[in-house]
């Protein structure tokens, strides 16, 4: 029989998530379908409780559900404990559902793509407070970057963060006006400044000589955050298409229990095709 998956999300129209699960199970001889459910805010239990009588194994979440799947799922990994959000999440044979989060550890393996080694050693500077911040800190911290400075326009969101993390590594926040012009090796935005094509308030002397600047939204062109990160001369620039790539990964392995390939799934997203 074949099993089913979704995502789950208000609008999900846009979802590439069914293209690359579906690109996952042909590589790797997987019977499965994977399907876009829209949600309808107030009914995300009644939805997933509907799913998982029908036959359905598991599902992602997107925005605005990640917080309710939190608190829906029985059982949590300690990283969705850490990051406060589900974005994958399993109907176990027992009857209980688990959740997962794979965004941060989808975010270090683009990561490491982009720069070619990993990011141990490097001067991480976060951009942005809000749940996509949360969910990249304890991967990063766990990755072995030397610091992690979180800079938010509301110092207070910062601060609270860093204090959450403290234990698990070097982490500091500031309010984004008052950066320090440091030479980040690595800079991520977590805000969600590109999809208005705006950039955050930051000057190009925080960037080291061969930083890396990482866009968490993704775009068919440069977003306004990248576009700025190469005139100042960032030595590599990347967008979070990749990061969607092998956050799914980390999920499909979590369902299935193989790991797909990811390279020629983000190849053929970055050609257009759908």
């Amino acid at each position: 029989m074949t099993d089913r998956y979704a995502v789950m999300g208000h609008p999900i129209a846009h979802s590439k998530s069914p293209f690359i699960h579906t690109r996952f199970a042909e590589q790797t001889g997987e019977d499965l379908v994977y399907e876009a459910i829209d949600v309808e805010p107030g009914t995300f239990p009644a939805t997933v409780r509907e799913f998982g009588a029908n036959g359905g194994r598991g599902f992602n979440v997107t925005l605005p559900f990640k917080e309710e799947a939190f608190a829906l799922v029985t059982e949590r990994t300690p990283r969705a404990e850490l990051a406060g959000a589900v974005n994958t999440v399993r109907f176990e044979p027992d009857g209980g559902i688990s959740g997962d989060n794979t965004d941060g550890s989808g975010l270090v393996r683009d990561l490491e793509r982009v720069l070619g080694r990993g990011l141990g050693g490097r001067r991480a500077l976060l951009l942005g407070a809000g749940g996509a911040a949360r969910g990249a800190i304890a991967p990063l911290l766990d990755a072995g970057v030397a610091s992690l400075v979180i800079a938010n326009r509301t110092e207070a969101r910062a601060r609270n963060l860093a204090a959450h993390f403290a234990r698990l590594g070097a982490v500091e926040a500031v309010a984004l006006d008052a950066l320090p012009a440091r030479g980040f090796d690595l800079v991520v935005n977590a805000t969600s400044a590109s999809l208005r094509d705006a950039v955050p308030a930051v000057s190009a002397d925080i960037l080291a000589a061969d930083a890396c600047c990482y866009d968490m939204v993704y775009a068919s062109t440069p977003t306004a955050f990248l576009r700025w990160a190469e005139a100042a001369g960032a030595r590599h620039i990347a967008d979070g298409l990749g990061m969607l790539v092998e956050q799914a990964a980390e999920a499909f392995e979590r369902w299935r229990g193989v790991r797909p390939d990811t390279a020629p799934v983000l190849a053929a997203l970055r050609e257009g095709v759908r």
